[in-house]
């Protein structure tokens, strides 16, 4: 289908954003693209805006429908390397995975008008138009969302691109197992995310602190990563490193680092293999 080609890379981040997932931002792409081709056009004055505001619907939709039928174990989004990211994906509007994962808090309609306004610049009015509310609602579904986020504590110095620092001697670090300087590399608030989905059975889905984080991070490198490939890589515009085991992908770890980019604040880890297939190596 030539025009879903065509439109797929600007499609992508809006629904990307929303969902954090690719098959899902395939799913509501191709939703719309294919009720679109069959319809009448008329009163279609906007091709490109109409096709926004559709799929920026549908991925509401689709989250609402994925957050009802969850479980309780980690979720973590699916990551994309956006140093050379797909040519149908217009990486400089994908937001950082630290965001990403923070907008997991907000219900759907929050991350919608949240997203619009701070990655995609749209007015309140733009908002109301797509999102078929009032200006009013726009305003506090944004105010309700950016108080949600307050209370996680993290700042960012821009919305695409979290507090990035160097994994220079991390790998070092762990291959001479130097438990004190690892913990060195750790803040005070570190805490490592994992999701293993519903097939991978992980360690510990949420560790926090230095030293718990540190055993952890020494356990799994000794028991299951010491034999595979690291190669750093940039995910979703921050540093990370990705684990092959021949040319199968293993694990992808996104970092996150403090003010000043000195300590690892965050970790995400990502072994759940439907999440890590969209990401090829170098």
């Amino acid at each position: 289908m030539d025009i879903l080609n065509n439109y797929q890379r600007k499609l992508f981040p809006y629904a990307y954003n929303i969902l954090g997932s690719i098959d899902d931002v395939m799913d509501a792409i191709q939703d719309v693209m294919v009720k679109y081709v069959s319809a009448p056009k008329q009163g279609v004055e906007n091709e490109t805006g109409y096709l926004i505001k559709a799929v920026i619907n549908q991925s509401i939709n689709i989250k609402k429908r994925n957050k009802k039928i969850a479980g309780d174990t980690m979720w973590l989004p699916e990551p994309i390397a956006t140093e050379k990211a797909d040519a149908n994906i217009n990486r400089r509007e994908i937001i950082s995975y630290s965001m990403l994962f923070l907008l997991e808090y907000l219900n759907p309609k929050e991350r919608a008008v949240f997203i619009l306004k701070e990655a995609f610049d749209y007015s309140h009015e733009e908002i109301a138009g797509t999102l078929s509310i009032s200006i009013e609602n726009s305003r506090k579904l944004l105010s309700r969302a950016k108080n949600e986020l307050k209370t996680k504590d993290r700042k960012f110095s821009d919305f695409k691109k979290a507090i990035s620092g160097s994994l220079q001697g991390y790998i070092s670090i762990l291959e001479n197992g130097d438990v004190k300087s690892l913990e060195k590399m750790l803040s005070t608030d570190i805490a490592v995310m994992t999701d293993g989905g519903p097939e991978i059975k992980i360690v510990s889905e949420l560790t926090v602190g230095v030293k718990a984080t540190a055993a952890l991070m020494m356990y799994v490198y000794k028991t299951y990563q010491k034999t595979l490939s690291i190669l750093p890589a940039i995910i979703n515009h921050q540093p990370a490193l990705i684990f092959y085991d021949g040319n199968t992908l293993i694990n992808c770890q996104v970092f996150e680092f403090e003010e000043g980019a000195k300590k690892i604040s965050h970790i995400y880890s990502i072994v759940d293999p439907e999440k890590l297939k969209n990401i090829h190596k170098p």
